[in-house]
């Protein structure tokens, strides 16, 4: 017994639909006529193999949406209702017997489908991304976005989507994820890409193109584009620019279009994620074979061949655009990318396997025995039971790929990426430059590689980048923009402490073996200087919008460096009082003297701190809030510090710290020692503490974001008075006073 039993409605788009005034004209989008040889070859596959569905047919109906949800809907009520006269919710006549529908190429087709389909329960499998359930689009599609973007450090990046349902749903999504992973969208832009003719179909006005000076200006050179394969064409821009493409996309081109000229030399360089695929065997062949005078059966290959050579075949009944005849020597082979294309493409790979899928879900029914025992009162099998079959496939297809779905209901194959190379003659070739593999561990499932990649020829520099301002440099640090994006930002020169401290620093360690660096313990202070730099550093995690990593470690961090360097402060002036008294008569000082006391002072003194820290950060953490009371007009992001008390025991240690370190140095501030630092610990000390005694009443009056500019203030005016106090004498002998940085010197002054 044989049987129709497979109806497709396969969104391939063949014609394109345009507006010409009243009057309405399709235009054939000849690249997506290898999708239908794609649908025609697997049925003829899988009709001619004795082990799949043995005594059953497949058969299968091509309608077209034109791009047109209208359509879409009338065709899909077509294919299941129609039979001489269009009557809705009634099964007119002879009727086969409809178990599964392919399409649709684009989320809105697929949209508008499942609208339908879903009321009858009828299996859908979307083929512009291979899926058994319409979603509007694969979230592997999106980390795989991201991870390119994070790849090449692509921080500004522009957003082209069509101005529909589908592309705000898109922007959503990508947007989110734009601000988890710190990129930005320099621009949107929104295109309803409908085309226009005059009364002479000459001269075509594009209201699609985009030419508005935030495109053009833009110093976005990464630009992702999502939406449909037509869409992409009618891009036009002065400059270069990366596009980095979705897979629903292909690179498409009809009659119309060359006789206006497009440049397709402007996508050369193209970043595309593509459906993962293998050639068919004998496809191409196949391929080969296909001519008008032997596929009579064949309702679209006039109509393709006339648009793809420009000619009118003898039997014509669409000839309006060409004048020459046809020769009958045309073949495939000579076609250009952009109309034809001999190898499989993925979408066409996609079809080939959605049929395949659906073959084998119905031929799994068969052997479960379940076709049988699944069938209406007129004996028709009720296409509802096989869902739960087609959501448990698994085979390898004739390429020896697995096909096999995971649990959003995609095809679990990855992504390829691939280059646009293109040539002076509009064609083009994709070459594979890396693999989105959803088997990999997180994070890694991009993997690229950046030596095969051509770029746009306008740029200099390889890979091009893609940010809102060019990295500061040593020196500048990151300033926000005020009403800016978070990637804008100034570069303005660092503080004088953070600056300062990089320079005393540095002369320490050149002159690291003279007497002033030597006498002052060289271990310690450079420990102290460190510690320093990470005391301004600390600063940078108060600026930017609070997440909850900057909120655990900003107070922390700050807390416990801090400690670190009022401990080391400590440890010098003990082993200055320790190393006077050693040297009395009779004094068993000596051995306390050394590195190991120092250390064990540092390390003693440090691990309080960080104790006190984890014990906040186990019992009531900061976290990121938001303060809508502060200022009635503004919503203020902010760093809740979960417990206030841990807050001040933090500052209190460090103030507990600060009066030790005073008190001691200030009793040894009149030792005779020419490198003695005690007076200058002293002093050092005073600022320290009038800082943050002055920070408590300032912040509890403060309230909103000024809260955190005066924490700011007083980490830099602390951190800068230890330095200038402690090291300022000590750099004027290093660098002006060298004739006193010596053993001599030191010696003399201490007898």
């Amino acid at each position: 017994m044989t049987l129709k039993l497979v109806r497709t409605l396969l969104d391939f788009q063949m014609w394109e639909h345009l507006g010409l005034g009243n009057t309405q004209i399709f235009k054939v989008v000849t690249k997506f006529y290898q999708q239908i040889l794609a649908l025609v070859f697997a049925v003829d596959e899988i009709n001619e193999n004795p082990r799949m569905l043995p005594n059953v047919s497949l058969g299968f109906h091509i309608y077209d949406s034109y791009y047109d949800s209208k359509m879409t809907y009338r065709n899909t009520l077509d294919l299941l209702f129609k039979s001489h006269h269009f009557v809705p919710n009634y099964r007119c006549g002879i009727h086969k017997n409809v178990i599964g529908v392919i399409g649709g190429l684009s989320s809105d087709t697929s949209w508008c489908m499942a609208n339908i389909l879903g009321l009858f329960k009828i299996p859908q499998v979307e083929y512009g991304f291979w899926k058994t359930e319409f979603s509007c689009f694969p979230y592997l599609q999106y980390q795989g976005i991201i991870q390119l973007f994070l790849h090449f450090r692509w921080k500004w990046v522009g957003l082209l989507t069509p101005a529909n349902e589908a592309g705000e749903q898109f922007l959503q999504t990508i947007e989110q994820m734009f601000l988890k992973n710190g990129i930005c969208s320099a621009f949107t832009e929104r295109v309803k890409p409908n085309i226009h003719y005059n009364a002479n179909l000459l001269e075509m006005l594009d209201d699609s193109r985009i030419l508005l000076p935030t495109f053009t200006n833009s110093k976005a050179n990464a630009v992702l584009v999502y939406g449909e394969s037509r869409f992409i064409i009618w891009l036009s821009s002065r400059e270069g620019k990366v596009w980095i493409t979705t897979a629903q996309i292909d690179f498409i081109l009809h009659s119309l279009q060359e006789s206006i000229d497009v440049n397709i030399q402007m996508l050369h360089g193209a970043i595309s994620f593509a459906i993962h695929l293998k050639e068919i065997h004998n496809f191409k062949y196949f391929l080969q074979s296909i001519h008008p005078h032997l596929t009579e059966a064949d309702g679209f290959i006039q109509d393709f061949w006339e648009d793809a050579f420009g000619c009118s075949l003898s039997n014509s009944t669409f000839s309006t655009f060409f004048d020459k005849m046809c020769t009958g020597e045309e073949i495939l082979e000579n076609l250009p990318a952009p109309l034809f294309e001999m190898s499989m493409t993925g979408h066409s790979y996609s079809v080939y396997n959605a049929v395949y899928a659906l073959a084998h879900a119905l031929n799994s029914m068969h052997l479960a025995g379940t076709i049988r025992n699944r069938r209406d009162a007129k004996g028709k099998l009720s296409p509802q039971y096989l869902h739960s079959f087609l959501q448990r496939i698994s085979f390898n297809n004739s390429a020896g790929d697995e096909i096999t779905l995971n649990e959003y209901g995609e095809l679990a194959a990855g992504l390829d990426i691939t280059n646009l190379v293109t040539f002076p003659n509009n064609s083009y070739v994709r070459v594979k430059v890396g693999r989105l593999d959803p088997q990999a561990p997180p994070g890694k499932e991009l993997t690229i590689n950046e030596d095969r990649i051509k770029w746009h020829r306008r740029f200099t520099k390889v890979p091009p980048p893609s940010v809102c301002n060019d990295i500061c440099h040593s020196g500048y640090r990151k300033t926000k923009k005020e009403g800016k994006k978070f990637c804008c930002y100034d570069c303005d020169p660092c503080p004088e402490g953070m600056m300062s401290n990089e320079k005393v620093l540095a002369i320490f360690i050149k002159h690291r073996n003279t007497a002033i660096v030597k006498a002052n313990n060289r271990s310690l202070t450079y420990g102290l200087l460190i510690a320093l730099l990470l005391c301004f550093l600390s600063s940078l995690l108060f600026i930017g919008k609070p997440n909850m990593v900057t909120c655990l470690l900003r107070q922390t961090a700050f807390g416990i460096v801090f400690s670190v360097a009022l401990s080391s402060i400590l440890a010098k002036t003990i082993l200055v009082v320790l190393a006077f008294m050693a040297t009395k008569p009779g004094s068993n000082m000596r051995k306390w003297v050394g590195k190991e006391l120092a250390y064990s002072i540092v390390f003693s003194c440090s691990i309080v701190q960080v104790g006190i820290c984890v014990l906040w950060l186990a019992t009531s953490p900061p976290f990121p809030d938001v303060d809508m009371h502060s200022m009635p007009e503004e919503m203020i992001f902010l760093c809740n510090e979960g417990s206030v008390s841990m807050f001040y025991c933090v500052l209190g240690y460090m103030g507990f710290l600060a009066i030790i370190s005073f008190t001691v140095a200030f009793l040894a501030r009149k030792l005779p020692d020419t490198f003695n630092e005690a007076k200058f610990i002293t002093f050092s000390m005073l600022v320290f503490c009038s800082v943050w005694l002055s920070f408590i009443p300032t912040y509890l009056s403060t309230r909103g974001k000024y809260m955190v500019a005066v924490e700011i203030f007083s980490i830099f005016a602390s951190g800068a008075g230890l330095l200038a106090c402690i090291f300022t004498p000590k750099c004027y002998i290093i660098v002006l006073r060298p004739d006193l940085n010596n053993r001599e010197h030191y010696f003399r002054r201490i007898h």
